[in-house]
């Protein structure tokens, strides 16, 4: 950090400071602070452009001194990741914000990637629409959502927030307003075989060009290369976002979350099966294990008036009392009112006496199981093979990890202590994904502390590698964008 901090006495330092108050208004351009860092990676310079054109100069003033830029939205998700093997310019896209409406009525929206999640939604609750999108974090930008791929419990219906996407308007690291429009779209006309670059940047509903699944960058062509589609989960590391153009869908006129508690992961297994099998379709089914509490054991007599008359008392039935549920399994109905009640009553036939109907989401809902200084988990693996996933990760860990997310899709988040040193993080990983292997799941890093973030592989094995080099060397050649926050290092 003190290092970061002395690189900005250097000569010349000022002067791009100066410079990038030219661009951005003297209140939106200074030296970065303590706080200013990328998992870790403390920056220099902090910039708030004012809009596209802006963003495109600080884009064109770091290719001139060969400086590095890191976008930056909320900040929310800022320390997953990798940390970039420099960050010169943290570019905050805060004043890159706004819901730029269609006509009534119409599927889709330009939005701001600046713009706070909540506030796009509540923008589009007025005319009774909203952003199929419900990522966790607080507080986090439609930008910052997009650039790590943050999914929610509306990802076992409608898919990652990537799915959404129609359309985008980037910069990339020459600080050229590049849009592409994904094919199939009223609003982007018909398909084009190519993406090409604008000679300048443009303002909100600017004009869009079509591009289709290839892309012209740098006067190659591409084949294959979905651009838009890349930027999702590229943390910064290929463009930086200005809007997204995104579908959106009327607000259901009922929802309810229908829970059951659970004992095992194989219980999981089963009533996952039976849910998606009874065609009920649910917009989202979500597990929640904690780590259990001990409880102190005390016997407490039938006759005692906190248990007697219960028909569950071991005393009236004869068997050995249940153990305290060791989670719950919540599925979200939406719809109309009437069809939602009718596929409720469906739903908690089949669950059992233990389902109930509820009208508000539990409190763990959309929230992740780790907290800060823990090392979060993603894993992801077909639906059937979720519950060895999660006896692996036990069995790897000697205790009972907290996990949660969607069962419905087999994709779910886990926590370990961030206590655990880094070695032991490490083999708990390579079991896990030795498990993994054979059943074509992963398990991915999400966040660490930093002794565990240098020595543990965060990724594992990347299929895709070798097609995000291609593209990190046709958008970003030169490494000027985010270097090292993409798998491989790049």
């Amino acid at each position: 950090m003190a290092a970061a901090a002395s690189s900005t006495d250097r000569p010349g330092a000022l002067e791009i400071t100066r410079k990038l108050a030219e661009i951005c208004g003297r209140p939106f351009a200074r030296f970065a602070g303590p706080a200013d860092e990328v998992a870790g990676r403390t920056a220099r310079w902090v910039a708030v452009p004012g809009g596209p054109h802006a963003a495109a100069e600080v884009l064109r003033l770091a290719a001139a001194h060969d400086l590095t830029v890191v976008p930056r939205g909320a900040g929310t998700k800022i320390d997953w990741g990798a940390a970039p093997a420099q960050v010169d310019i943290m570019l905050d896209t805060g004043r890159l914000a706004g819901v730029w409406h269609e006509p009534q009525g119409s599927s889709v929206a330009e939005i701001g990637a600046g713009t706070p999640l909540r506030a796009v939604q509540a923008t589009l609750e007025r005319t009774g629409r909203r952003l199929p999108v419900d990522a966790p974090s607080p507080g986090a930008t439609l930008g910052g959502v997009l650039a790590a791929d943050e999914a929610g419990p509306l990802r076992h219906r409608h898919g990652s927030p990537c799915a959404q996407l129609v359309g985008v308007r980037y910069l990339d690291a020459d600080g050229e307003l590049v849009s592409v429009g994904l094919p199939g779209t009223a609003q982007f006309g018909q398909a084009a075989p190519s993406a090409r670059r604008g000679g300048s940047p443009a303002g909100p509903g600017g004009g869009t060009v079509p591009g289709g699944a290839s892309a012209v960058l740098g006067g190659a062509e591409v084949p294959g290369l979905d651009v838009a589609r890349l930027l999702c989960g590229s943390q910064g590391g290929l463009g930086v976002l200005v809007s997204a153009t995104m579908r959106v869908q009327a607000v259901p006129a009922g929802r309810v979350w229908v829970s059951r508690p659970v004992w095992t992961p194989l219980e999981v297994h089963d009533l996952v099966r039976a849910v998606l099998a009874a065609r009920l379709d649910p917009a989202a089914v979500e597990l929640d294990l904690p780590v259990p509490v001990p409880l102190p054991r005390r016997r407490i007599p039938a006759s005692h008036p906190s248990v007697a008359g219960r028909p569950d008392h071991p005393a009236v039935t004869g068997r050995p009392a249940r153990p305290a549920a060791a989670g719950s399994l919540v599925v979200l109905l939406e719809g109309g009112p009437a069809d939602v009640a009718e596929r409720a009553d469906r739903l908690t036939a089949l669950l059992g006496p233990e389902a109930v109907v509820n009208h508000t989401a539990p409190e763990w809902w959309g929230r992740y199981p780790f907290a800060p200084g823990d090392t979060a988990l993603r894993i992801e693996v077909p639906i059937n093979d979720l519950h060895a996933a999660v006896y692996a990760l036990r069995d790897a860990a000697g205790t009972p990890v907290p996990v949660r997310g969607s069962a419905g899709i087999g994709a779910v988040h886990a926590a370990l202590p961030g206590s655990l040193p880094p070695e032991r993080v490490a083999s708990i990983l390579a079991a896990v994904r030795g498990v993994l292997l054979a059943r074509q799941g992963r398990c991915v890093v999400v966040s660490a502390p930093a002794p565990v973030r240098r020595a543990v592989d965060l990724w594992g094995e990347l299929p895709t590698l070798p097609r995000l080099r291609n593209a990190k060397a046709h958008l970003d050649p030169h490494h000027r964008l985010a270097p090292g926050r993409l798998p491989g290092g790049l």
